[in-house]
């Protein structure tokens, strides 16, 4: 069966104007991503991932060019109709988190559903219950952001995405601010979700996790340089499951 595409980019430009000059931040790029694919999107500062990353999570919007998310043109769309397709449709996973420090797990996932005037009191408590249980965290769920590690903060993060079902898991540095071991654990439960078949797109500048997604695409000076798919998935289960236990 062939999958329905949930991004479709069509020859996106992006200029900003910097005093008097015109900076061509994305240059005609073009590429479709279908469900259930684990994309990384690469490239070292300046090469444009980062409006690109804001483009896909329709925080902005392209100079000219096309972007469909999930089979709905986002160009046209007013500041209102994209916060609320954003909001229905992806779930941003960031390097620093982005948690509500003093409420605890159970409050920061519920925010999503607090913009859904479909969702009642119960359903969003039951459904941040069991997106934070999907990740890990059934016994945290009362723990206030500031009494969590790095990872379990980060946990709380992901569960916030699944929260609202979205069709795109749109990940930014998200191991950034961890360190090796839970880095892995962290990728790890990326890759669980892959397997559940969601679409994730995980935005880094670091090369070595490329290995761990189904497709790679890499970005210089505004235009795709790479756009590799990957038959031989690294398992970071595997490799956590080899790495020594920390010492107490």
């Amino acid at each position: 069966m062939n999958k329905p595409d949930i991004i479709r980019i069509e020859n996106i430009r992006r200029d900003f104007t910097v005093g008097e000059e015109t900076v061509h931040a994305l240059r005609g790029i073009s590429f479709t991503i279908k469900q259930g694919e684990f994309v990384t999107i690469m490239g070292t500062s300046g090469s444009g991932k980062s409006t690109l990353l804001n483009l896909i999570g329709c925080l902005d919007t392209p100079t000219s060019g096309e972007y469909y998310l999930d089979g709905v043109s986002v160009r046209q769309m007013n500041n209102n109709a994209r916060a609320t397709l954003r909001n229905r449709k992806i779930g941003f996973v960031f390097q620093s988190y982005n948690l509500l420090p003093k409420t605890t797990a159970l409050e920061n996932v519920e925010l999503p559903l607090l913009y859904n005037p479909d969702v009642n009191d119960t359903q969003r408590k039951n459904r941040a219950t069991q997106a934070l249980s999907a990740v890990g965290l059934a016994d945290r769920i009362h723990h206030r952001s500031n009494q969590m590690s790095g990872g379990q903060q980060q946990r709380v993060a992901i569960a916030r995405a699944l929260v609202n079902d979205p069709v795109l898991i749109l990940a930014d540095e998200a191991t950034g601010n961890l360190d090796t071991r839970t880095s892995f654990e962290i990728l790890t439960l990326f890759q669980a979700l892959h397997q559940r078949g969601r679409t994730i797109i995980f935005v880094t500048h670091n090369p070595e996790l490329a290995q761990f997604s189904s497709r790679n695409i890499v970005l210089r000076d505004g235009h795709i340089t790479q756009d590799v798919y990957n038959d031989n998935i690294a398992s970071a289960e595997k490799i956590l499951s080899e790495m020594p236990l920390p010492e107490d």
